[in-house]
């Protein structure tokens, strides 16, 4: 994908009015960027509906949705239908014009410049594409206060990093409502940015855009006028503001950023003129937030300008590492981290680095900012899919964990633990020090030149001697070339020098200033002789001195006056002090030269020459010798500027001889003294004078070197109490990272104890759940048994082991293995499995061994997502079902044979073995005349003529009871007492146990009736 800084004009534009040079002057209308994906549809046509319908908005609108690549879109026909504005899809290099909307074609790159749309072909895969991104950072580069973005519906996070382009120019933002959307992923992303400027429901956008456009492009005084005298004062209150609510002093970046800002600030609000905007900062406390937030926008991005971060990587890191042991230390500052991409991007070259050399190097990064947001977003580590454009699938892979649900990248924690991130003003808090490298990129210009001839000391006394400084594409050292030498130009990169002078000074403020210049004394230590000197021995650089100058008695010593070798007999003018031993020059000079020495010694080592005093007065054995005191530099042809300075100190005998301690007398000196001339007094007198006076000039000299020392003494300590104080700081960086570490550690202990808590929630539930499951079952008396694809048993309710002998133990085994109390079906198996192929319900009707009825049901086990895990077998008991339809089967046919006896013509009884007449039909009332009720309580006796009735019922029984039934001629009684001649045919009634117990007739008559 080319690069956002990078876009090429497009050599093959259509030759149509509608296709413009990208020289053309840039369009004075607003252009808005509209990005969107899953559910952007719904949201293009709430937005669009929105618009009002008897204004022009004034303005083109470009949108930018995740298109399939390989399918025609129709969002355009689509849209057209909920706007009167024309919608058409770019072409390229088509020239916007205002009140027009443009839809982005599929598989394709979207680029503005000069006020016209260019494609470009993706280089990135499908699925890596972010079109919204690399729209909106061209929109920004191309209008600047003038763009506009807005974000809807969809998932992921493409869209994050152009807000941050598009609010890095001063263009304005808005984000869907997240509750509203379909798909939130996008405009949470965006929000989580803490730059968005409004958050509104898609039909409410339009006329906010509207009364903003014509409010920010249209009445907003120029930056000319905000920052003009009239209202300074209005300026120096916002400051004010500022100050005390962040505790973050404004006045002296530059004027034009600030008052850019400003300015886009009244525009979200409508406020026309600076004291109302005051006003406004007054009454709400989050506006100054906010104008704060505006002020400190980071446009940052992982490895931003690559070619400085390729030349810091192959030409400059490895440096870092030179000549440090494998357990020391590699110091990095990286300061106005904002987010932290910068910081990472470092810590990752350090990591490869360090994975290359293969040695257990500790890397230590400084991050700090002063905006609480930017620092906390950057410990948390997570950053949005968009990353991917900014580095290689190597090093995103390497270095980075995905976290698909969230579409973001988390850093990996052995990244992370290498820096740590902390609030700092790099302007008026104390810098960190002995730093290999600081980072300080794009922060420069955005300060004056007051507070940048203020920064580059700083970065100059925090670095360690030959440490490098990596400032931004747009920024420099200035005049500053004392302080620092140029290692690449191009990519910004410095090295320190490392220069002789230390100063301190504090501004009227009490801010922190450090050393303009400073260096790190080296102190020797006197057992170090052997380390000090590597390329030749200490005798031979003695003997090498004294040949030069010829002296009899002397001693080697560093600058300090630490013995390191001693030449000829020096027991005359040194000794051993009283207490414990040492082996100090000064301290072991006799009485009479240390004073003297110190004063010669320190002369030396500041001015680096030979420095000598005369007629010193040494008290040797109880008498003074006068002799002669020399310093020299000792110097070697194989000297480097590593080692430290050594110093001979050469012992000369002066030539007066040695004086008497004792004092002469009274007596003898004027004897003496009258005889001399008054010439030779005067001459004596004139000649101690002079001694006197060179006495006193050289105490003189060694008092002031002496003030000079405790000068040094206490530059050095005001040096040292600087040092601590970075040290402090670094220390309560690290305290606070710890503290919050510890937050961290809560919140995520909180949020597992909530999850916990709704994890406990959901097995009760389940729990609940599953014991209403089985009680339903049970409680239902259906057997079900649940077997998978392979007709293995899953569960099965208690009413199922009755019916197929199951026990708990049977779960997992094969539904075939089981044998079941089914009579007369065998065809289980072969039935499941036909469900299992056809996925259609079957039912069969069973019985088992003990004579119980069930409807077996099998179907198909469905989960919710209807993706079909096996099968069901149920058993519902219908014997009662079975029985009943049997006995009404009984009871229809007797109803069928009940119909006959009614409708017979004949005369149909039933009586008993006793006689005792039970059924009675029609036709036998029509032939004898007594209703039915008047039948059932008569005897067949009663129906027989008194000459008959002997052995007429034997008779009857034996002729029911015949293999053929043949007529038999009779005579039977009327209700009104006549006889008359019927045909009678027995039937034998048998039950189920095949027993008589009724017999049935059918008598008919054969003639009238006889009176």
């Amino acid at each position: 994908m080319p690069s956002d800084h990078q876009i090429p004009p497009t050599a093959t534009a259509k030759a149509t009015p509608a296709v413009g040079d990208v020289s053309a002057a840039a369009p004075s209308f607003p252009i808005v960027g509209i990005g969107a994906s899953a559910g952007g549809l719904a949201a293009f046509e709430a937005f669009f509906a929105g618009m009002p319908a008897d204004e022009d908005p004034g303005m083109a609108f470009v949108l930018v949705q995740h298109l399939a690549p390989d399918h025609k879109s129709v969002l355009a026909e689509l849209l057209q239908r909920y706007t009167r504005m024309p919608v058409s899809e770019v072409e390229d290099g088509v020239v916007l014009e205002p009140n027009c909307i443009y839809v982005i074609p599929p598989a394709r790159d979207l680029a503005l410049i000069n006020g016209s749309l260019h494609l470009l072909d993706p280089s990135a895969p499908r699925g890596l594409r972010l079109p919204i991104d690399f729209f909106f950072k061209s929109l920004a580069q191309d209008q600047h206060e003038r763009a506009v973005g807005i974000i809807l519906s969809g998932t992921g996070s493409d869209g994050s990093q152009g807000v941050r382009a598009i609010k890095g120019e001063g263009g304005m933002i808005m984000a869907q409502t997240p509750a509203s959307t379909e798909f939130d992923g996008m405009p949470r992303s965006a929000l989580a940015t803490c730059l968005v400027d409004y958050e509104l429901l898609p039909r409410d956008m339009p006329a906010q855009l509207i009364a903003y456009a014509k409010h920010a492009l249209g009445k907003l005084p120029k930056t000319s006028g905000v920052s003009s005298p009239s209202n300074e004062n209005s300026l120096r209150k916002i400051f004010l503001l500022l100050r005390s609510q962040t505790g973050h002093d404004f006045s002296l970046y530059k004027r034009n950023t600030i008052c850019r800002r400003i300015e886009r600030r009244m525009a979200v609000h409508q406020v026309t003129d600076l004291e109302s905007f005051v006003q406004l900062l007054q009454q709400t406390p989050s506006e100054v937030q906010a104008l704060f937030r505006d002020l400190l926008i980071g446009v940052t991005n992982f490895f931003r300008d690559p070619e400085a971060f390729k030349a810091l990587e192959h030409n400059f890191i490895p440096k870092l590492f030179e000549d440090k042991s494998p357990t020391a230390a590699i110091r990095v500052w990286v300061a106005g981290c904002s987010t932290g991409e910068e910081a990472y991007s470092i810590a990752i070259l350090l990591k490869e680095r360090v994975e290359t050399l293969k040695q257990s190097f500790v890397v230590q990064i400084f991050a700090t900012d002063i905006d609480s947001q930017a620092i906390a977003a950057a410990r948390t580590g997570v950053f949005p899919a968009s990353i991917a454009a900014d580095m290689s699938p190597d090093r995103l892979a390497r270095f980075f964990t995905a976290d698909t649900g969230a579409h973001s990248y988390r850093i990996r924690k052995d990244v992370r633990d290498m820096i740590v991130f902390s609030e700092q003003d790099v302007i008026k808090d104390p810098p960190f020090s002995k730093l290999d490298l600081i980072c300080c990129r794009n922060l420069l210009i955005y300060l004056s030149i007051h507070l940048q001839r203020k920064l580059i000391p700083l970065f100059h006394y925090a670095l360690s001697p030959g440490g490098i400084l990596f400032l931004g594409s747009s920024e420099g050292i200035g005049d500053y070339d004392q302080l620092f030498d140029v290692l690449d130009r191009k990519a910004k990169l410095y090295k320190q020098k490392a220069l002789p002078l230390t100063h301190l000074t504090r501004t009227s403020r009490g801010s922190f200033v450090p050393p303009l210049t400073p260096i790190d004394p080296l102190e020797l230590q006197p057992h170090a002789a052997g380390r000090i000197l590597k390329r030749m021995s200490l005798r031979e650089l003695m003997e090498q001195t004294l040949m030069r100058e010829v002296v009899p008695a002397g001693a080697l010593v560093s600058e300090n006056g630490d013995i390191l070798y001693l030449h000829g007999r020096t027991g005359k003018y040194l000794e051993l002090a009283p207490g414990e031993p040492g082996t100090n020059i000064l301290k072991m000079a006799r009485d009479g030269l240390r004073t003297d020495l110190a004063m010669t010694l320190h002369q030396a080592t500041r001015t680096k020459a030979i420095a000598r005093v005369s007629h010193v007065n040494v008290k040797t054995n109880d008498q003074y010798a006068r002799i002669n005191v020399t310093v020299l530099p000792a110097t070697s042809d194989t000297d480097s500027a590593t080692e430290p300075q050594l110093f001979v100190v050469i012992f000369d005998e002066a030539t007066h001889g040695v004086c008497e301690p004792s004092q002469p007398n009274a007596a003898a000196t004027s004897a003496t003294l009258g005889q001399l001339d008054q010439a030779q007094v005067m001459t004596d007198t004139d000649a101690r004078v002079a001694e006197l006076k060179n006495e006193l000039r050289a105490k003189e000299e060694y008092l002031r070197a002496t003030n000079e020392e405790l000068e040094t003494s206490s530059e050095e300590l005001k040096s040292a109490n600087e040092e601590m104080q970075s040290v402090n700081e670094e220390l309560q960086s690290t305290n606070e990272e710890l503290e919050t570490s510890k937050e961290e550690l809560q919140s995520v202990n909180e949020e597992l104890a909530t999850v916990n808590s709704e994890l406990q929630t959901k097995v009760s539930d389940l729990s609940r759940a599953n014991n209403d499951m089985n009680n339903l079952l049970a409680g239902t008396g259906i057997g079900t048994v649940f077997v998978d694809h392979q007709l293995r048993i899953l569960r099965f309710t208690p009413a199922a082991s009755a019916i197929i002998n199951l026990i708990p133990s049977d779960v997992g085994r094969p539904v075939a293995h089981i044998v079941s109390n089914l009579a007369g079906y065998n065809s289980l198996v072969p039935d499941v499995q036909g469900v299992l192929d056809t996925l259609v319900a079957k039912d069969v009707e069973v019985s088992t061994l003990d004579g119980k009825s069930f409807n077996m049901r099998i179907q198909p086990y469905r989960t919710l997502d209807h993706v079909i895990e096996g099968a069901v077998i149920s058993f519902m008991d219908i014997t009662l079902l079975v029985r009943t339809r049997t006995a009404l089967a009984k009871a229809n046919e007797a109803q069928r044979l009940a119909i006959v006896v009614r409708d017979s013509l004949d005369a149909i009884c039933v009586h008993d073995l006793m006689g005792r007449i039970i059924a009675w039909n029609p036709g036998a009332q029509r032939l004898y005349g007594w209703s039915e009720a008047e039948a059932q309580l008569m005897n067949m006796r009663d129906r027989i003529p008194q000459g008959l009735r002997e052995g007429a019922m034997t008779t009857l029984t034996q002729t029911s009871q015949s293999d053929s039934l043949q007529p038999q001629m009779t005579k039977r009684l009327t209700k009104q007492g006549s006889v008359i001649e019927v045909s009678v045919i027995s039937s034998a009634l048998l039950n189920e146990a095949g027993e008589l117990y009724a017999i049935a007739t059918t008598e008919r008559s054969t003639r009238g009736a006889n009176s």
